[in-house]
């Protein structure tokens, strides 16, 4: 008897965890596809992404990779910088790069903060902008964090307002 029960047991739980596994999301399924960012470091890809849908969602039509700009994370000697954007001279590109220190301590809305205000620089040609709101936060993405007295509120529920206010410049179609 315990061997007919063991069979049966044994047959349900291979019918049940059949059944299962025909249930479950295939992660390519649930992953949204990410686009490939030329002369950028795989890491920045989605925050490149989402700069580009950040302002396909306010109407503007850009292409990252058009625009040759080069995004790579590594270490910047130049202490509290997070990061830079360079552009100009006999290249024909402009370089993001963002300090692996503070890349690898960072949440992934301080990193696309970060980007933002980077891309900002390079695509957007915008200048720091040092302006705080009546709430002591500052009133831009651009801001470069050297007034006292102000304090960063970049989060899921200021986020619109900040690209907003950083796409402002663009022109449409």
């Amino acid at each position: 008897m315990k061997a007919v029960e063991s069979i049966s047991l044994f047959i349900f739980l291979i019918f049940f965890g059949a059944c299962l596994e025909d249930d479950l999301p295939i992660e390519d399924d649930i992953t949204p596809t990410i686009r490939a960012f030329s002369n950028v470091d795989r890491e920045l890809w989605i925050h490149f992404q989402a700069f580009e849908d950040a302002a396909a969602d306010r109407g503007f039509k850009i292409d990252l990779n058009r625009a040759n700009i080069v995004g790579t994370i590594e270490e910047i000697d130049d202490g509290n910088v997070a990061g830079t954007c360079s552009y100009g001279g006999f290249q024909n590109h402009r370089d993001v790069v963002i300090d692996q220190s503070f890349w690898d301590r960072a949440s992934h809305l301080t990193r696309e903060y970060i980007v933002f205000h980077e891309l900002g620089h390079c695509f957007l040609f915008r200048d720091h902008l040092e302006s705080c709101l009546a709430n002591r936060t500052y009133a831009s993405i651009m801001r470069s964090g050297t007034v006292t007295g102000c304090r960063d509120n970049y989060n899921l529920q200021t986020r619109g307002y900040y690209i907003d206010e950083l796409m402002d410049p663009l022109e449409g179609p």
